[in-house]
């Protein structure tokens, strides 16, 4: 099991397959997916077929989201992370997307800005980015405070999926 990253709180780790409760437990809560489309799984199943999408992103691409771990007590508190999109979006394609999701009872305790800068340091660092997109629905105020916290600005405003999204970027420091 690789680490990626470690912050004073949190293991940031590759997802395994041990960790389909947790990752059930988060997206099938529909405040979760509020901002993602409204549809929270229904089964473990469909948890473990998305962590096997993403180990498999790993070896394809060098790099998909991280188990995020409480170091104080194990628990699986979500998933954070940068992720290669390869599909168009926004007139763009291949890029680095830094995202991040988490179970409902770990919320509010600062995981995804501490989660973000970790995985932004990485891309920059190890594996030599010189952009880092967010994409955050219009109304996702949250997911918007962390990405500028941790340096993104907002660039566009363009629809996916039918609803308006901010395209976000940080760029490398010289």
């Amino acid at each position: 099991m690789k680490i990626f990253a470690e912050t004073e709180r949190l293991i940031l780790r590759e997802l395994m397959p041990t960790d389909a409760e947790g990752m059930f437990e988060m997206n099938s809560d529909p405040d979760v997916h509020l901002y993602l489309g409204n549809k929270p799984v229904k089964s473990i199943g469909q948890s473990i077929a998305e962590i096997e999408f993403i180990r498999k992103q790993y070896i394809e691409n060098g790099i998909g989201r991280w188990a995020v771990i409480e170091k104080a007590t194990g628990n699986f508190v979500g998933w954070s992370g940068l992720k290669l999109i390869k599909e168009v979006t926004n007139n763009h394609i291949n890029y680095y997307d830094l995202g991040y999701r988490f179970s409902k009872r770990f919320w509010g305790k600062g995981y995804a800005t501490e989660t973000a800068v970790a995985a932004r340091d990485y891309g920059f660092t190890e594996l030599k980015l010189n952009e880092i997109i967010g994409i955050a629905d219009i109304n996702n105020l949250g997911s918007i405070h962390v990405l500028e916290k941790v340096g993104l600005k907002r660039i566009a405003i363009f629809d996916y999926d039918g609803i308006k999204h901010h395209w976000m970027k940080i760029e490398k420091s010289v």
